[in-house]
């Protein structure tokens, strides 16, 4: 293995190329996932209010409902809740 400036050359190859073959899967899969969106959007969801529900879904249950409470509070002190 030779060394470059005190840098495994082959080691770091092997990260680089790793990191690379996962940017790839990972641009793949945000295809898939746009092409679910448009697929939903096509039999009539709402993408925006699926992607609110997948973030809500992600939180954590006591965070999700602190998120809640305060959305409702300052809703009344703008008077949106009438």
């Amino acid at each position: 293995m030779s060394d470059i400036g005190g840098v495994a050359a082959e080691r770091l190859r092997s990260f680089i190329e790793r990191i690379e073959r996962l940017e790839e899967e990972k641009a793949a899969l945000a295809n898939d996932v746009r092409e679910v969106y448009s697929e939903a959007k096509s039999a009539g969801f709402d993408t925006k209010i699926m992607r609110q529900v997948i973030k809500l879904r992600k939180m954590d249950q006591n965070d999700r409902q602190e998120q809640e409470a305060l959305l409702d509070l300052y809703k009344q002190a703008v008077g949106l809740n009438e």
